[in-house]
């Protein structure tokens, strides 16, 4: 006898196959196409990804996971929540007033943009301050009545809850949480009686803000939110979706009136499924049961995952339980039919979005009682994982050796900062208010073809060459033309920070068309690590040394540390993170110190991604924050005093770990604050920071150039609290996605307001 399990999916990636989602945001921006065209045409990649779900065979298909840019942006429209420096007078909000809100213009700048919890994707933060939420237009009701005239979908809406979006938002104290929700549910509620008016039969309610940690407080918000909202729409069935994390106490989530609950099964530890042991499961609700990983390219292991259904059918009959990935996929790319280079024992033993909604169909076959072709697919599964497990590079005796031995190595630098950096300052001889760079230049289409062509064997290495240190030597003028006092070679010859490190590293592969969703129309295509990682030959010695020899002003190494490569990639499963961190910076502490062995004596090791990778539980905090400056120092600490080490964070609440930020001993960091308005800078007034430190006084993910004395302002509110003697001037993050004449009003603008300032302290 067999049971029909239900499959979910929780959202898809919104980019397309080839990455068509980017194109034409990219083309309406630049005035190619106009706004009926630009609707047009993303309709036309909304209703691909309809159909592709629909192909897979899943049976409850989101809609209204699709966006313009961002889903979090899109729901603060959708009420209204405009900031006053706009100039909007209600309705719908028009769609460049939408674009400004994301990435600025010349009458005001933009919203903060921030880490969606610990991914590597941005979410444009909501400021809500005092204004009055009212329904504008109802989002997750036309993407209801688009898949169902387009495609005859009856979709699953999909609206990120109120208790996540305020937990996301700013402009409010803490405190007035409850007040803040009480005027906005009356929205929700208007929103979710339409939808049920249209007949609509079940609608996602995503709350990852859960997994976070609940105290009385949240749980008695939940409770007057959900009531509120079960009352206005009773028969409507919601589901409750968590994910990330495990839902904790789960005992307050199944008390609220909600017909279905969500859960991750993969990154919660075994948590969410002891917790149903212990407690069971109630008679009136549904499962959302996340057994795939949402945010992982590896095949799932079959036998694995029907041992959890099995698991979980124990508790929650098969009737009500729903199969579904552990997050929306959003987070990997969208099927491994583009990826014709792999060799095929890797190639087989992945699975990108595609190929899992097709995993959770063959599961739920499988575990429903069908013996026959899902059986015979799941086998398959079986072998190709195998193959690939037996891989000798995934196993190199000598890399287990060098990580087993790490401990014998140095635990810090041989002299603490406060002697060490008086060394450097009789070294570098640098102005107060040193000006500098975070590294990448623009990445012009010219740059662009170039590398194609060296890619295509268009051109051989020595052309290729001569066109980057051509790049190289013009970037090197023009910062000695602007004043900037430390220079950066550029990375002309990077595709992406991680990227190309990956490629000089052993242990790594890559995908032709790997694409995720960074921020707005950003995409990365993130390296694999699947293997062993192992240093091979220096990486980035010969453009540093190039660059070195055309100025007598420092030119800072550029690298990426351990962590951000190890977040920054897709990672092997069969290792801990922590492991894989080792093997990174055991090979990036060779490059350092090739480095310095030619003679580059300033190296910058970025880690933007090292507050993203923070679990979300706070009592998980210590161990991840050990093990990740611990890498650092293994891949800098070896220097010698005089080595100037710097670092760069980017986008990430950085308050809640100012120490673990100071026991990663740089001498000098750069951390983002322009779009959060110079927040951070009141982490200072309670934290003592002895080190040198940039608060990026410009925002670069925004086309817009900010004036001399914007730039001026951001730095003496920086100085309140911090001396001058530590800090130094930058933009917030690399150049790499400006134009070149943006670049220079910008730089030039800014060393500009450092030396205003510079008289000021004189």
């Amino acid at each position: 006898m067999t049971t029909k399990l239900i499959t979910s999916n929780l959202g898809y990636p919104r980019i397309g196959k080839n990455r068509e989602w980017k194109k034409t945001l990219e083309a309406y921006w630049s005035g190619k196409i106009g706004e009926q065209e630009f609707r047009v045409e993303m309709a036309d990649i909304q209703l691909q990804h309809l159909q592709s779900q629909q192909q897979a065979g899943i049976d409850l298909i989101p809609v209204n996971d699709f966006t313009f840019y961002d889903h979090v942006l899109d729901t603060a429209v959708m009420f209204g929540i405009v900031p006053p420096r706009y100039d909007y007078d209600g309705g719908a909000v028009p769609l460049d007033l939408y674009f400004a809100m994301a990435r600025g213009n010349a009458a005001a700048p933009a919203c903060e943009m921030t880490k969606w919890f610990n991914t590597n994707y941005h979410y444009i933060v909501p400021e809500i301050g005092s204004l009055t939420p009212r329904l504008t237009e109802n989002k997750p009701l036309a993407a209801y009545r688009f898949a169902k005239a387009q495609a005859g979908i009856e979709g699953k809406p999909v609206i990120v809850g109120l208790y996540t979006f305020l937990k996301l938002s700013k402009g409010f104290p803490a405190a007035d949480i409850s007040e803040v929700a009480a005027r906005f549910l009356p929205a929700y509620i208007q929103l979710l009686q339409e939808l049920q008016q249209e007949g609509v039969t079940w609608v996602q309610i995503d709350e990852p803000a859960i997994v976070i940690g609940l105290n009385a407080e949240n749980i008695a918000l939940l409770k007057t939110i959900y009531s509120g909202i079960s009352a206005a729409v009773p028969g409507l069935n919601l589901i409750l979706q968590t994910y990330f994390e495990a839902a904790e106490p789960l005992e307050a989530l199944l008390e609220l009136p909600v017909q279905a609950i969500g859960l991750d099964f993969v990154h919660d530890g075994g948590a969410n499924l002891e917790a149903i042991g212990r407690l069971g499961w109630p008679e009136d609700k549904w499962l959302g049961a996340g057994i795939i990983d949402g945010r992982s390219i590896w095949r799932a292991d079959p036998d694995t995952k029907l041992a959890l259904i099995e698991k979980l059918a124990l508790h929650v009959p098969l009737d009500r339980l729903i199969l579904q990935p552990s997050s929306s996929l959003l987070h990997v790319p969208v099927t491994v039919q583009s990826e014709g280079k792999l060799k095929p024992a890797v190639k087989q033993a992945l699975a990108f979005a595609d190929e899992k909604l097709t995993e959770l169909r063959l599961l739920a076959s499988a575990a429903g009682g069908d013996n026959g072709t899902a059986e015979a697919e799941l086998a398959g599964s079986r072998e190709a994982l195998a193959v690939f497990r037996a891989l000798p590079e995934r196993g190199r005796r000598d890399v287990a050796e060098q990580v087993r031995r790490l401990d014998e190595l140095p635990d810090s630098r041989s002299l603490p900062f406060a002697e060490r950096v008086k060394l450097q300052q009789d070294k570098w001889r640098l102005p107060l208010l040193p000006t500098t760079t975070i590294g990448s230049f623009p990445q012009t289409a010219e740059v662009r073809q170039a590398r194609l062509k060296w890619r295509k064997g268009v051109w051989n290495e020595e052309r290729y060459d001569m066109f980057v240190r051509r790049q190289i030597a013009e970037a090197i003028t023009l910062q000695e033309e602007l004043g900037l006092d430390v220079l950066v070679h550029g990375e002309f010859e990077r595709t992406d920070m991680v990227e190309f490190f990956g490629e000089k590293l052993g242990g790594y592969l890559f995908t032709q068309n790997g694409w995720v969703q960074s921020y707005g129309s950003r995409c990365v295509k993130p390296p694999v690590i699947y293997a062993d990682v192992a240093f091979i030959q220096p990486m980035t010695v010969k453009e540093s040394v190039y660059a070195q020899s055309l100025t007598k002003l420092p030119v800072k190494g550029m690298l990426t540390g351990p962590v951000t490569i190890l977040n920054w990639s897709f990672v092997r499963d069969d290792l801990s993170r922590e492991e894989v961190a080792k093997q990174i910076a055991l090979a990036l502490r060779h490059e350092v110190q090739a480095l310095e062995d030619a003679g580059i004596e300033m190296i910058q090791v970025d880690e933007p991604a090292i507050r993203e990778g923070l679990p979300l539980k706070a009592e998980d905090h210590e161990n991840y924050l050990n093990w990740a400056v611990r890498s650092f120092r293994v891949a800098t600490n070896h220097v010698k005093d005089t080595t100037q080490v710097h670092t760069h964070m980017c986008y990430s609440e950085f308050n809640d770990m100012i120490g673990a930020i100071s026991a990663m001993d740089a001498d000098v960091i750069s951390i983002e604050t322009s779009r959060s308005h110079g927040e951070l800078i009141s982490a200072f007034e309670d934290h003592d920071y002895d080190k040198g430190i940039g608060l990026g006084v410009y925002d670069i993910h925004s086309p817009r150039v900010p004036e001399v004395e914007e730039m001026t302002q951001n730095i003496e509110r920086a100085l309140r609290v911090l001396d001058a003697g530590q800090f130094w001037i930058n933009p917030d993050c690399g150049l790499k996605t400006r134009g070149w004449e943006e670049t220079e009003a910008a730089l030039r603008n800014m060393v500009l307001a450092a030396g205003n300032v510079r008289k000021k302290n004189a």
